[in-house]
């Protein structure tokens, strides 16, 4: 099973997205634990994901998500705009199954 984090502003409309992606996994036969959090609490999530994607609006911090990431081998990208404001789960979900193989 993988782990994808979301986090966005406040988690909640990123909910919607990871509804989708959770649609998308299904229908490709990936088993996925797809949740949303504030970005605020990223550093409470290390232990526990195989991926961490940032919505957009607070794309901003990808600095500080990459410093709290990279040591522990967690990648860490910003959902592309076009993607988030869509709500394609599965460009998305693809976008993070493959940030995990590189």
């Amino acid at each position: 099973m993988v782990t994808i984090k979301l986090f966005c502003a406040s988690g909640m409309s990123t909910s919607v997205l990871v509804n989708k992606m959770k649609e998308a996994a299904k229908a490709k036969g990936v088993d996925a634990e797809i949740i949303a959090f504030p970005e605020a609490q990223m550093d409470k999530h290390l232990e526990s994901m195989d991926v961490a994607l940032l919505g957009p609006q607070v794309g901003y911090t990808l600095g500080k998500a990459k410093k709290l990431c990279d040591p522990k081998g967690i990648p860490v990208e910003v959902i592309p705009m076009v993607d988030y404001g869509m709500m394609n789960g599965a460009k998305v979900l693809d976008l993070a199954l493959n940030l995990i193989k590189k």
